[in-house]
C-alpha cells in the first residue's frame, strides 16, 4: 500500500485493530519518516497508544525492530494463551491475539467452541467468525443484546467458562479499554464467576490520560430525524476489577503484576 491509502484505511477502519494498525502505520512512517508524519498518523485514531508507543520506538530505534517486536509478540502470546481456553469460550469484537491463542488451542488438540457477539454497528464479530470457521473452530455467532445469555445461562445456549477480550489501551490504574460494550459484558462475566482474560501486547500500555474515540453517528443511523442525537463511541473502559489476568508477551500476569512487569521491562513509555 502507498502512504496516503494507509492514512486512508486507517481513518475509515478498513484497517482494524490496534495491532494492525501500528503495523500500518509503521510502514506509512517507514515511507515518509518526519515528525510531521508521526503527528499525523497520531491525529488518525484517537484511542491506540500501540500506534504511539511503536513510532516513538521506531523514531529512536527503527522501523525493523519495531516491527520484530509485534511479531515476538504475537508468537510469544500464541504460545503461552492458548493454555487458557475451556471447553466454550466467549469473545466480543475481533482481536488477532484472540484469534491466535484459539488456533493454536485447536492445534494443540483442545477440544473447545466459540460463541462470539456480532459487534455492531460495523459488525467486527463477522470477521472473527469468518476466521474461526476457515480454522476449523465450532463458532456460534449471537446477536449483541444476546451476548448476555450466553454468560448467564444455560438451556439451548450453555453458559461459557472463559471470556477472552483484547485491549485497545491498558490504563495506568490497570483498567483496560476495548471495544464498546466490553465493560458491561465483562462485568456481567464477573458476577457469573466467568474468568475474563485480556490478550494484548504490552505496547498498549498508556501512561497518560486517553480519550475516548467517538465516531460519525451515520455509522448507526444514516437517515435519523433532525431533532434526535445520537453517540456513537467506539470503546469502553472495562474495569480491572472484572479481569482475572493480562496475557501478554511478559506473560500470564494479574492487572497489578502486568503493570509493574511493563514498567521495569519498557521504561521509555513513561517518558515524554
Amino acid at each position: 500500500m502507498k502512504f496516503d491509502e494507509i492514512i486512508r484505511k486507517i481513518k475509515e477502519v478498513r484497517i482494524q485493530g490496534a495491532r494492525n494498525i501500528a503495523i500500518a502505520g509503521l510502514k506509512a512512517y517507514s515511507m515518509r519518516p518526519t515528525k510531521q508524519t508521526i503527528k499525523r498518523l497520531l491525529s488518525l485514531r484517537k484511542t491506540e497508544p500501540a500506534l504511539r508507543n511503536a513510532l516513538k520506538f521506531a523514531e529512536k530505534n527503527s522501523v525493523k525492530e519495531a516491527l520484530e517486536h509485534f511479531e515476538f509478540s504475537k508468537e510469544k502470546i500464541k504460545r503461552i494463551g492458548w493454555k487458557v481456553v475451556r471447553k466454550r469460550v466467549f469473545t466480543h469484537c475481533h482481536s488477532s491475539h484472540v484469534i491466535d491463542i484459539l488456533k493454536e488451542a485447536k492445534k494443540r488438540g483442545k477440544r473447545f467452541e466459540v460463541y462470539n457477539s456480532e459487534t455492531r454497528p460495523l459488525y467486527q464479530g463477522r470477521r472473527t467468525a469468518r476466521e474461526l470457521a476457515r480454522a476449523g473452530i465450532r463458532v456460534t455467532m449471537v446477536g449483541d443484546l444476546e451476548a448476555g445469555d450466553v454468560l448467564t445461562k444455560g438451556g439451548e445456549i450453555k453458559k461459557v467458562d472463559v471470556m477472552l477480550i483484547g485491549a485497545d489501551a491498558v490504563l495506568r490504574n490497570g483498567n483496560v479499554i476495548n471495544k464498546v460494550g466490553s465493560g458491561m459484558l465483562a462485568e456481567l462475566a464477573y458476577r457469573h464467576k466467568i474468568p475474563v482474560y485480556v490478550v494484548t501486547g504490552s505496547w498498549k500500555f498508556s501512561p497518560r490520560k486517553i480519550d475516548i474515540e467517538e465516531r460519525d453517528f451515520h455509522e448507526l443511523w444514516k437517515s435519523a430525524p433532525k431533532h434526535v442525537k445520537i453517540k456513537n463511541p467506539v470503546f469502553e473502559v472495562v474495569d480491572k476489577r472484572y479481569i482475572k489476568g493480562i496475557i501478554s508477551e511478559l506473560g500470564i500476569l494479574s492487572v497489578n503484576d502486568f503493570l509493574k512487569k511493563v514498567k521495569k521491562t519498557y521504561p521509555w513509555i513513561y517518558k515524554k
